[in-house]
């Protein structure tokens, strides 16, 4: 086997007994596998692709819960010499139809040798692979009891095909080759000094990067313990979660802000009587652009128990830097920023304002990665002048699996990312403004969808994850949309004047829409672009015809795009 991948799959070669993968198996007890056994399992996997066909340099698209079978037909995927490509089950979706033009996107991009499913998800895969004329997917049961032998291929040359979440455009596929997995997982390994003896535990899908990465590859590649969780049991009882750490000796876990609200506003003081959290040593927070408020109400609620606060970790990453790009480093406790929002200016100087709005820092970047900001004309800028992220270094992916346009402005070109996002440096941290797509420029600053939402959230107690807020340019106007599902009386009247005061002369629509309406991503991020033209086509439902006030005029920074 070739140099590159040895690290990444040293405990298949040598697995421990001792150490493995507690899985979830009711809503009481867990199911421990020994890094022993997955590599049993994964190398029978890896014979039954072997078996069915699937060659050197094929795809294979996993279509599986989190499980030792998930795991399993991962890295026996890429003992088979192939690219492992998760995709999410159909339970992260509450519409099929969306789920199946989801997945039918994915796997037009893809073209996988072969789809690998859970049991009972091998029958409705099997229409979508029938309808695109691909090969009829395969219960990874049945791989795992087909008779065969593993022959000494060399690795694919991608690790992963791992798809982006889709929140500013269509899902793309991302190449990852084994030299920047491995450059990242060490880095977060660096970043977290982790030891054998740091017990990961995680509820995140492991069909997205942080979950698959953060908190299942890494934590095997260190050969450590992980407590592993099915989404919906964290939604249906986010305490179990929490005495994996109070209780069960986790120290190490990653979340996006959603986890820490929900865990907040869900999880009373009496389940957690026994807990101590006083060994916890990280919760990387990433995902989104990160609420301050989570982090204080987190903290709050876990404090009395022995949680410190320095235990929170922000972060900013996206699947083209294969994970991590900054991180808090530990023992730091995050820190925040109240911006000038009359100051946010793509090129200017970002200005401090006490009365202004808080963004928490994202961390300095980790090793193998560097970080800089670009003015408009894409030359570097110094410290506290806004500009688009670009990163570069080991851990940025090779490239996009197609080459088909994309309404997305992240690219990859060369090893150097351009991200698409707004952002500055501070003290040699990040701070993320959000989507330069998603921003509507107004009298020579630029004005956030994110900025917007934060606003509806403080103000007028709109919960984060009923609302949506879209900018872009209808009839040649900037207009503003904020779409609440099933919204409260209070939330109507007090949306329309807010955004029309922070818009300054934009068209404000504000629109009740039933449960289900905002599209999200399999991580939970709001599908800006896709929310957009369902409201320039008309599909969204009713609201007050819009007013223009002749105050301001504005431009839009290209919602759109």
């Amino acid at each position: 086997m070739q140099s590159t991948g040895r690290k990444l799959l040293s405990w298949i070669n040598s697995p421990s007994e001792k150490h493995g993968i507690r899985f979830t198996a009711d809503r009481r007890s867990w199911d421990f596998w020994s890094y022993q056994r997955l590599s049993d399992l994964s190398h029978r996997v890896a014979a039954g692709l072997v078996a069915n066909g699937v060659s050197a340099g094929d795809v294979v698209s996993i279509v599986e819960r989190s499980s030792p079978h998930f795991v399993a037909t991962l890295f026996g995927t890429m003992l088979a010499g192939a690219t492992p490509s998760p995709i999410a089950p159909p339970m992260t979706f509450g519409d099929q139809e969306t789920y199946a033009e989801h997945v039918a996107g994915l796997l037009t991009v893809s073209q996988p040798a072969l789809v690998v499913t859970d049991s009972d998800l091998a029958a409705p895969t099997s229409e979508l692979t029938g309808r695109l004329g691909l090969r009829p997917p395969v219960p990874v049961t049945e791989l795992a009891d087909t008779p065969g032998s593993v022959p000494d291929r060399p690795l694919a040359p991608a690790a992963l095909l791992q798809f982006t979440s889709g929140s500013s455009g269509r899902a793309r596929g991302v190449r990852v080759p084994y030299r920047a997995l491995e450059s990242n997982v060490e880095a977060i390994r660096r970043w977290l000094r982790m030891t054998e003896e740091d017990v990961t535990a995680s509820w995140l899908p492991v069909h997205h990067d942080m979950g698959l990465i953060g908190c299942l590859i890494t934590p095997m590649v260190n050969r450590s313990e992980i407590w592993l969780m099915q989404p919906e049991d964290f939604i249906r009882d986010p305490a179990r979660f929490l005495r994996c750490f109070g209780e069960d000796g986790a120290r190490l876990t990653a979340m996006p802000t959603f986890g820490l609200r929900y865990a907040t506003r869900r999880v009373r003081p009496k389940a957690l009587a026994n807990c101590d959290f006083s060994e916890w040593r990280a919760v990387i927070v990433g995902a989104e652009r990160i609420s301050p408020e989570a982090l204080d109400g987190f903290t709050e609620l876990l404090a009395p128990y022995g949680f410190r606060r320095r235990a929170l970790l922000p972060a900013y990453g996206l699947a083209e830097a294969t994970l991590a790009a900054t991180g808090l480093p530990l023992a730091e406790e995050w820190r925040g920023l109240r911006v000038d929002p009359t100051s946010v200016e793509l090129g200017g100087i970002v200005g401090e304002d006490s009365s202004g709005r808080q963004l928490a820092g994202c961390g300095r970047p980790v090793d193998g990665v560097t970080v800089r900001i670009l003015g408009p004309d894409d030359t570097p800028l110094p410290e506290g002048h806004v500009g688009e992220i670009e990163l570069c270094g080991d851990s940025v992916a090779e490239g996009y699996a197609s080459v088909e346009s994309s309404d997305s402005l992240t690219c990859l070109s060369d090893g150097v990312l351009r991200t698409g996002d707004a952002g500055f440096l501070s003290d040699g941290q990040l701070f993320v403004l959000g989507r330069l797509g998603d921003a509507l420029k107004i009298r020579g600053r630029s004005l956030f969808a994110e900025d917007l939402e934060v606003a509806l959230n403080t103000t007028v107690n709109v919960p984060e994850e009923r609302m949506a807020v879209v900018l872009g340019e209808r009839g040649g106007t900037p207009t503003a949309v904020a779409v609440m599902e099933r919204a409260q009386p209070d939330w109507l009247t007090g949306a329309e004047p807010l955004l029309r005061q922070l818009t300054e002369g934009a068209d404000v629509a504000v629109i009740d829409a039933p449960p289900g309406t905002i599209p999200r991503t399999s991580s939970g991020k709001p599908k800006r672009r896709s929310l957009w033209r369902s409201f320039l086509h008309g599909d969204l439902p009713e609201a007050a015809p819009p007013q223009t006030a002749s105050a301001a005029p504005a431009t839009t920074g290209g919602s759109d795009d």
